[in-house]
């Protein structure tokens, strides 16, 4: 089945472009959910106004990822945690966990499912990726030690000055 993307599809394509996909998705997925239209003559004659739109409302998102990206990049999350001799956690900061603090700090609303790949088990420090979008893979960093022991936390006027620092490069950037 051919169908015109109406909106960006993660892991298919853009909106504004032609592709053929499995009868089943398209019938039970794309069309109903309003993401494409079938392919038909009189259909294709929209594709480039849909896709002039697509592309300004990618530039928009590109730029909010881009700035997003710098902000998740200055934080750093710390988490006390049990753990045994070998530095091994008897449970594990999760996913959810981490994108809970993470939203909590940044104040936005980043999806738990786009915010690492798996439950971190050990104590140390991780570099733990968030998928904003196929082109922004920003990391931040977790720190989790071991509950009791003594732990040096970074001020939070410390990262309000790296935030700022980084919203100024950002606003030069787009100046």
């Amino acid at each position: 089945m051919k169908v015109l993307l109406k909106k960006d599809v993660d892991n298919l394509g853009y909106a504004g472009e032609v592709y053929t996909v499995a009868d089943g998705f398209g019938r039970n997925y794309l069309l109903p959910k309003g993401l494409a239209v079938m392919a038909t003559p009189d259909v294709m004659k929209q594709a480039e106004s849909w896709r002039k739109q697509a592309d300004a409302r990618r530039a928009e998102l590109r730029a909010e990822h881009d700035i997003l990206s710098e902000k998740i990049r200055a934080v750093t999350l710390t988490f006390s945690a049990k753990a045994g001799d070998n530095g091994k956690l008897f449970g594990s900061i999760t996913t959810h966990q981490m994108a809970d603090q993470l939203n909590e700090v940044l104040g936005t609303e980043i999806d738990r499912r786009k915010v690492g790949t798996e439950a971190l088990r050990h104590v140390g420090e991780h570099m733990v990726p968030v998928r904003l979008s196929a082109d922004h893979h920003p990391e931040f960093r977790v720190v989790i030690h071991e509950e009791g022991a003594p732990v040096a936390v970074a001020q939070p006027a410390e990262v309000a000055e790296v935030v700022e620092v980084v919203e100024d490069v950002v606003a030069e950037a787009e100046a």
